[in-house]
């Protein structure tokens, strides 16, 4: 019997041996099998398969050398170190990289870099709730505030008015996020982003205002990190409005990079024996600046005569500074493109507090940048990308009715495939960056502080936003451009640059943040092997290293198979959205192979191929709005919204795709690059993730916009809309609705024409004659008559006497 073995695998031939030996690698790496288990079953696989004696010993000598955990790391791992170190394979992480790595948490992010993300805790993450205490808030003191401001007026005034600052003072606007043990309203981040998403649909000032003081600045240091003392003496009187924060990091020579900061404080002793701070500075770009009564600094700290014992350069601490003392420079403000909120350089020169104005007193000096860096996820997850989102569903809101009243050659002009096609996408990308901003807030309230999130979703919502504004401009032309009490659309747009330069630059988000950080801080094993070489300890790398490993050799299996098979035998929850949950998983295990790649082949210097990380950072990007995306349809699983959301899904994984391509394109590297573009930049192409959503699906859209009153109410969900008649959103709400009341008119008027009943000529030019030949009766030419007088009023712009523009315009 042993001797037909050996004639059946003389017959097979070792070929044939060595491609089951490749499918038992696939299988085992594919279900992560120990390497102990894979190792052992290929050798005896090559065994029993008749491999030649030099093959059996050295499969049997690796085998004993990894297996071994002493060998392996005198034979092999220390020699990677080695290998690592004088390659520089690995970038060198400085202090405040360091501090920026270790600050917040890993959420989605660490699955979807996996490359085997775990679709079902993804979808059973929860989404926004509110307390009935936070609805009654939002029902009650916020609608009254946005009744209160006069937009228009802000703009003329340069600023809220009087009764506005009381108001949000009284009702403690500036302490939403301050707990109720200080006086303030200890809100959810839920709530905190319901209130600035009304709030900014009404005016951007009133947003911008109350926005900074609920998010990095004062409070929130002083909740943190603050000492009872500071705590006790800051948190009520900021809940209330007795102290009006600003924070101060920005200066002319530090933007993006805050590391380099010149602002400083030199520690000294006072005649009364105690310590002191004597500061300078000179900041600027810093909002409440010129009315704050409380400045928080971020300084570099110096102690000369070694006071505290701790060296004399102590580096960034936090520190707060009464705006009455002396040497305190305010007064000045910027002009952000016009937008009238209070946004100042504020300078100090030799001003002098008590050391216990530190942050956290004594304990905080030199932690300012660990400070700013764990607070930085909750701030910038909510601010910009709530507001983006109001803004962009006023836009919409007000653009459907436009395009359902505006007419051209006698049609709406959302007739118009040019204005369809811009439609659909501009509705797309709104329920997209809302199901970001959905997620991410419930992930801050569920107790997570996630950075790469924070800055994938301030960067994405930004810069869909302003997308989606520019797009708008396109549709409302003349009327876009003609700024004044009828124009609703206009601020927004010319606005949006401010949200994409603060709160960390977007250009600066996506090269060297989003996948800088994530690439190292949500990978499972690149920090702890960084960390492991840097303190010199071969058993941590080692331990490391060897998951490493085993995570690629995981992903590249998987990678095969879903190419393969485009992943369609992939696990994904149960839903008519699966495939999507397929084309999840191939992303993810494509993003991590390639991504493994590049910090392989570029090593160190992979964080300066600013251009190359971009792309890796659209990849993750918009792998975390896809998720976002299905996360918000399992929620509600309406059927009516589906169009919207395939139309969501397709386009996000033609962005991924599109990423993709741009990555393999230019992976410059001798050798390597032709693969990539040779290989994998065609085969991406043909088995690509996603085509682009069809016409059709867009018009559906479209048309879902412009007759489904309530699906456009959810889409648009949360904004204040006045009830007053005179309000331009009010004309428009108004000429909405009159319209699918006139189309039933409008087609009894366009029959008579084509059945001889009425003349020849437009429909609207026919009311007496239909009128008069019974076609339509008084009651509908009563409706068409309102119905013109709306629509007269929706294409009117505002016109002012020459030399007499108002200051807003």
């Amino acid at each position: 019997m042993w001797n037909e073995w050996n004639d059946f695998l003389a017959h097979l031939g070792f070929l044939q041996s060595f491609f089951v030996l490749v499918i038992t690698f696939l299988i085992s790496g594919l279900f992560a099998f120990p390497f102990a288990l894979w190792a052992s079953v290929s050798y005896i696989l090559l065994y029993l398969f008749g491999a030649p004696s030099w093959l059996l010993i050295s499969a049997g000598t690796l085998l004993l050398i990894f297996a071994i955990p002493m060998l392996r790391k005198f034979v092999f791992t220390a020699n990677v170190m080695r290998i690592i170190r004088l390659k520089k394979l690995l970038p060198v992480i400085s202090e405040t990289e360091q501090t920026a790595l270790e600050a917040g948490s890993i959420w989605a992010d660490g699955e979807l870099f996996k490359g085997n993300p775990d679709l079902k805790k993804l979808m059973s993450e929860p989404l926004l709730s509110l307390t009935e205490k936070e609805k009654q808030f939002i029902a009650g003191p916020c609608e009254e505030l946005c009744k209160l401001c006069d937009d228009e007026q802000t703009y003329i005034d340069q600023d809220l008015s009087e009764d506005v600052w009381n108001f949000l003072k009284k009702e403690k606007f500036l302490g939403l996020c301050i707990p109720e043990q200080y006086g303030g309203l200890g809100f959810s981040a839920s709530a905190h982003s319901e209130v600035i998403h009304k709030i900014s649909s009404k005016s951007i000032p009133l947003a911008i205002t109350t926005m900074v003081p609920n998010s990095l600045g004062p409070a929130e240091l002083i909740m943190h990190y603050g000492t009872d003392q500071q705590k006790n003496h800051y948190l009520p009187r900021l809940a209330t409005g007795q102290e009006i924060p600003c924070f101060g990091l920005t200066e002319p020579n530090a933007g993006s990079d805050a590391g380099s900061i010149q602002a400083q404080g030199i520690v000294f002793k006072g005649s009364d024996g105690e310590l002191y701070l004597r500061l300078n500075w000179k900041k600027r770009y810093i909002t409440l600046g010129a009315v704050s009564t409380v400045l928080g600094l971020a300084v570099k700290i110096f102690d000369p005569e070694l006071f505290l014992g701790k060296g004399a350069d102590l580096g960034i601490t936090c520190v707060l500074v009464p705006s009455h003392l002396e040497g305190v420079k305010l007064g000045l403000r910027h002009n952000p493109l016009g937008v009238p909120f209070c946004n100042s350089p504020i300078e100090g020169r030799d001003v002098v507090v008590s050391i216990n104005q530190v942050i956290g007193g004594l304990a905080g000096v030199g932690q300012g940048w660990r400070m700013l860096m764990e607070c930085l996820a909750a701030g910038r997850s909510i601010s910009l990308p709530t507001y983006s989102v109001a803004a962009s569903k006023k836009i919409l809101r007000a653009t459907s009715s436009y395009v359902k009243v505006r007419q051209q050659f006698g049609v709406p002009i959302w007739q118009f495939e040019g204005i369809d096609e811009v439609l659909a996408e501009m509705t797309a990308l709104t329920y997209i960056i809302e199901a970001s901003r959905l997620y991410t807030v419930a992930a801050l309230d569920s107790g997570v502080k996630p950075a790469v999130v924070s800055a994938i979703t301030k960067y994405q919502s930004t810069e869909l936003h302003r997308s989606i504004a520019t797009k708008a401009m396109d549709i409302w032309g003349g009327a876009g451009i003609s700024l004044g009490a009828k124009n609703v659309i206009a601020r927004f747009f010319t606005s949006s640059p401010i949200s994409i330069t603060v709160e960390g630059a977007n250009i600066l988000t996506r090269s060297m943040i989003i996948f800088g950080q994530g690439a190292i801080r949500c990978h499972p094993f690149a920090y702890s092997e960084i960390k492991a070489l840097q303190d010199n300890n071969v058993t941590a790398f080692d331990r490391a290293f060897m998951g490493h490993i085993g995570r690629i050799v995981q992903n590249l299996c998987r990678l095969l198979v879903f190419t393969l098979t485009r992943a369609r035998f992939s696990s994904s929850p149960a839903s008519k959205m699966a495939g999507y949950y397929q084309k999840l998983n191939w992303a993810s295990t494509s993003f991590v192979v390639v991504s493994e790649a590049a910090m392989i082949l570029f090593g160190g210097n992979l964080k300066f191929k600013e251009k190359l990380a971009g792309r890796f950072a659209d990849v993750l990007s918009w792998m975390y709005l896809v998720t976002s995306t299905l996360r918000r349809y399992e929620e509600s699983k309406n059927q009516e919204d589906e169009a919207v959301v395939h139309y969501a899904l397709q386009l996000g994984f033609q962005r991924v795709e599109q990423a993709f391509q741009g990555i393999f394109q230019n992976f410059d590297i001798p050798g390597f690059g032709f693969i990539f573009k040779k290989i994998f930049l065609p085969w991406s192409r043909i088995n690509s993730f996603s085509a682009l959503p069809s016409d059709r699906l867009g018009s559906q859209i479209t048309r879902q916009l412009v007759s489904d009153a309530a699906f456009r109410e959810r889409l648009t969900s949360g904004l204040f809309l006045s009830k007053e008649s005179e309000d331009r959103m009010m004309e428009l709400e108004e000429a909405y609705a009159l319209s699918s009341e006139v189309d039933l008119i409008n087609r009894k008027i366009v029959k008579g024409i084509k059945e001889g009943t009425l003349s020849k000529g437009r429909a609207h030019t026919k009311l007496e004659e239909a009128l008069e030949k019974g076609v339509i009766q008084k009651l509908d030419a009563t409706l068409l008559s309102k119905y013109k007088a709306a629509h007269d009023s929706i294409v009117a712009v505002d016109a002012y006497e020459f030399n007499s523009l108002p200051v807003s315009s």
